[in-house]
């Protein structure tokens, strides 16, 4: 069916096809017309006759139509040949039908004309008839009675579907006739194949025309020159590169070889009968590789065919396409050496490196300032860059040190790379006046040592560049060219890609970290309690949530908290910044330690919904904050107890004073964020001396160890701390467990109790009598003169006096009163209530309220804490010199307005 023949039998094949078709459906539809037409004047005349038979109006108006028309109607049609005569009402209701069944049914047709005395013919639809299926043509005409009223309708139809039985006859032969048409077609193009196949040697013309395509692309295309030549010498053919090898003119067709001056050496090479394979002939200034073979081998006739190819140009694509390939090879080494690590410096110096020695004998990198801090490259900065890196012969040329500031002038190449955003090409530097201009002794001494070719391209990842990079090559190296220009633009693409990623990595570590640490504590806080250390190395990679914390409490208590959030980067950092502001803001309260951590861990559960709420979940490198662990303990140097509980956290070790290193015992809670586990404590006795050491998991688990190791190694390091200060156990920590690349945060802190001393610790139980408050004001007054402090006498019983009144008056026994003098004088008084009061201004005509408010004149801070057993309403005084130094002391005449001297020698208000 690809051959010519074959494509005008299938053309012969659809036609003979196409008109024996359109023969049988024009036969189809004549007799289908014709069939309609016939049942049209069937259905009319079986109608009337059925309408107008004697007797038909009569049945109309009887009793019972169906009854007496029913028969008739049946006995009519078959006379007919119809398949159904209907006779109904003027309304539509069947009196008649082939079926019974079908009898007083509604009429399928129309019959509005009919009832209007008019004959209606249509084709349509209905219920079931003897004839089957098929194409119902139906009449409907009235009846009417000698007045000429219309008293019902008669229908009469048949089905029409044996239409075959009007074309069939002749189908046998049309189908005859297409079979003689095909089997003529089929022998016709038979011969004719036959015909062409002789006279193409069995080809196809599709073969022929891809054989003459083939033969003139290869001919003409082919960067090989191809002569033809017959046995008389003469020149058949010459393709379009021999013309152009050896000068040919263009009516060489059928000339002799003598006659185109051709040079001598080919002339013999034509005029000789002899093969030739892979010989080498000057041609002018080519070099041709000729070879020779005879045009038919096999049947003895004359001729040769001879192939030259230009030597010269293949080694000089040989050559370049070395270059090509040595610089890929750069391109990838560039590709696997540039970036190696998220640092500018040492990207910068990776660039230099891979262009030197093996694209340019001297490298040198200048960034912007901005850029190796980590901020945003802007235009303003390019006429001072530092010296980044240095590659290549630096000792034998002079060239700027790294870290130097580097200005360009406006002339110079590096400012017209950076203005222009393209690269510069000087190819000899002894032209180039901007850059010699730009320092001239320099130039002068670097052109001496033999510097000669420069290129240098803008670092532009982006649209503005972050800074310059130059190539030189020496006099013993080939000037750079335009191609060499190109290349370094390409380098230096990849290069600033890099590098921009070792800028942003900067930029977000310096933030991350300086959140981080901004969050952290900035010093130790006044205390009395401990002796505090820590330390706090950052990831390599990245910054963590990892926080720690001391917090003085009322009654010289101080807290210790360690916690971790999980995740990493800015979010991570964030969140431990909110969660530390928690556990002072909880710690304020003085709340127990496991309350502490189930309103911390009432806080995560509500971030985390935050998170999961808003659109924000996205954007962070982890969704939520669930899994954050907490340590927080509470340390009373008045009973050198310590009350701990941990979420998830590693237990803290402790190091008593003899230098046994053991767990702390705490029991391990579920992480906070989980919501609804209650948090146990544990209350550990710890004598002065002690060592409680607290860290976060990036000390003792790593991917390369498991967290049993780290422990046993923490305990190892610990052996022997008992004389060691916090500061020393930190310190021979770090060094015994840092891993050499960290990729998790380590936060550590050690503290060393102390006990108060208790001679400076006063109290009494104090019964529920208001009269004994004088007594009280006496004992603190004797306490105070104990430890010369008699200047801050008058403050701490005016405090005393308005506590303990409030105590018996409303609260509950025991009441109990306790001094601790610190680094402030603490008052304490104790009762069994659990009601606080609360600090509220009274008016002039009320006879109390104004206790809390004298209190709060004269105490730097008070507050309230509760106990298993009631509360304990506590107000410190910060001492200066043996005296209570109150900043807030109102005037005196204030003072005086709010109480009555005369309650002041009472039992208190």
């Amino acid at each position: 069916m690809r051959s010519a023949a074959g494509q005008v039998f299938l053309l012969q094949v659809v036609i003979v096809v196409l008109l024996v078709v359109a023969t049988v459906v024009g036969m189809i539809l004549q007799a289908a017309r014709d069939a309609l037409q016939q049942g049209r004047r069937e259905s009319v005349i079986a109608a009337q006759s059925f309408a107008s038979a004697p007797g038909t109006a009569a049945a109309l108006r009887s009793r019972d139509p169906s009854a007496v028309l029913q028969p008739r109607a049946e006995a009519a049609r078959k006379r007919a040949g119809m398949d159904f005569v209907i006779v109904m009402s003027t309304t539509g209701i069947r009196y008649t039908y082939p079926y019974p069944g079908e009898i007083g049914k509604k009429f399928v047709g129309t019959i509005a004309p009919a009832v209007r005395g008019r004959t209606v013919v249509e084709q349509a639809g209905g219920p079931p008839l003897p004839a089957g299926r098929g194409t119902d043509v139906q009449a409907v005409v009235p009846v009417t009675d000698p007045r000429g009223t219309v008293v019902g309708l008669v229908s009469a139809g048949l089905t029409v579907r044996n239409v075959a039985a009007l074309w069939l006859p002749q189908l046998p032969i049309i189908l005859g006739s297409g079979v003689a048409a095909l089997a003529l077609a089929t022998t016709g193009t038979t011969l004719v194949s036959r015909r062409l196949r002789r006279h193409t040697r069995g080809l196809s013309p599709v073969e022929l025309a891809r054989l003459y395509e083939h033969h003139d692309a290869v001919l003409h295309a082919v960067r090989e020159g191809v002569l033809i030549t017959d046995d008389d010498g003469r020149l058949l053919l010459a393709n379009d590169e021999a013309a152009r090898l050896l000068g040919l003119p263009e009516d060489v067709q059928g000339r002799p070889a003598e006659e185109l001056g051709l040079p001598e050496p080919v002339m013999r090479l034509l005029s000789s009968p002899e093969a030739v394979t892979d010989e080498v002939y000057r041609a002018g200034n080519r070099l041709l590789a000729v070879n020779k073979r005879p045009t038919y081998p096999r049947d003895g006739r004359g001729g040769s065919v001879v192939t030259l190819r230009d030597t010269t140009e293949l080694a000089a694509v040989s050559g370049r396409a070395e270059v090509a390939r040595e610089r890929l090879d750069l391109l990838y080494e560039a590709g696997v050496r540039i970036g190696t690590t998220l640092d500018v410096e040492r990207t910068a110096q990776e660039l230099a490196e891979v262009a030197a020695p093996q694209f340019a004998d001297l490298v040198t990198v200048d960034l912007l300032d901005a850029v190796l801090r980590g901020w945003e490259p802007t235009a303003e900065g390019w006429r001072q860059l530092r010296r980044a890196a240095i590659g290549g012969a630096q000792r034998k040329i002079p060239v700027h040190p790294l870290g130097e500031v580097v200005t360009f002038s406006a002339r110079s190449p590096q400012m017209r790379t950076l203005q222009e955003g393209r690269g510069v090409l000087e190819a000899d530097l002894r032209q180039a006046h901007g850059w010699r201009e730009q320092d001239p002794e320099r130039s002068r001494t670097a052109l001496e040592s033999g510097l000669r070719s420069l290129v240098t391209v803008p670092l532009r990842p982006r649209h503005v560049a972050l800074g310059v990079v130059s190539f030189y090559r020496t006099a013993g190296s080939p000037a750079f060219e335009p191609e060499d220009l190109a290349f370094a633009e390409e380098l230096a693409v990849r290069a600033a890609v890099a590098i921009d990623n070792a800028r942003r990595f900067t930029r977000e570590h310096a933030m991350a970290v300086t959140l981080q640490r901004s969050l952290l504590p900035r010093g130790q806080p006044d205390q009395d309690a401990l002796e505090v250390a820590w330390r706090y190395l950052p990831a390599e990679a990245g910054v963590g949530g990892d926080w720690f914390d001391v917090i003085p409490l009322p009654g010289a208590r101080v807290a210790l908290v360690m916690g971790d959030v999980v995740g990493r980067g800015l979010h991570a950092a964030a969140t431990m910044g909110r969660l530390r502001t928690a556990v002072h803001n909880f710690a304020v309260l003085d709340l127990p330690v496991d309350e502490v951590l189930g309103n911390l861990d009432d806080l995560v559960v509500r971030m985390d919904d935050e998170e999961r709420a808003g659109d924000a979940a996205g954007e962070h490198e982890g969704v939520g904050v669930t899994g954050a662990t907490c340590l927080y303990a509470v340390y009373d140097p008045v009973v050198e107890t310590c009350t701990m509980a941990r979420a998830g956290h590693p237990e803290p070790v402790v190091v008593r004073p003899d230098g046994t290193v053991g767990c702390a015992g705490v029991p391990a809670s579920a992480p906070l964020g989980l919501g609804g586990y209650p948090f146990e404590t544990a209350e550990l006795s710890l004598p002065e001396g002690s060592q409680l050491v607290l860290y976060t998991d990036g000390l003792v688990e790593d991917r390369a160890q498991d967290i049993d190791v780290g422990m046993e190694r923490l305990r190892r390091a610990l052996e022997g701390s008992g004389d060691r200060t916090p500061d020393e156990t930190c310190q021979a920590v770090i060094d015994a467990l840092k891993p050499s690349h960290s990729s998790d945060d380590i936060a550590l802190l050690a503290a060393r109790t102390r006990a108060f001393p208790p001679a400076r610790v006063a109290e009494w139980d104090v019964p529920s009598d208001p009269a004994l408050v004088p007594s009280v004001r006496a004992w603190c007054r004797e306490a105070l003169r104990t430890w010369g402090l008699e200047e801050a006498g008058f403050a701490t019983e005016l405090i005393v006096s308005e506590l303990v009144t409030n105590a018996i008056r409303y609260g509950s026994p025991p009441v109990g009163v306790r001094l601790l003098h610190g680094r402030c004088l603490i008052c304490e008084v104790s009762d069994g209530s659990g009601t606080s009061p609360r600090l509220r201004r009274a008016a002039t005509t009320d006879e109390g309220g104004r206790g809390l408010f004298l209190v709060a004149q004269f105490a730097q801070r008070w507050g309230t804490r509760y106990t298993p057993r009631g509360k304990v309403i506590w107000a410190e005084q910060v001492l200066h010199d043996g005296t209570s130094a109150v900043p807030r002391l109102a005037p005196v005449d204030f003072l005086l307005d709010q109480f009555d001297p005369d309650e002041f020698d009472g039992p208190g208000s």
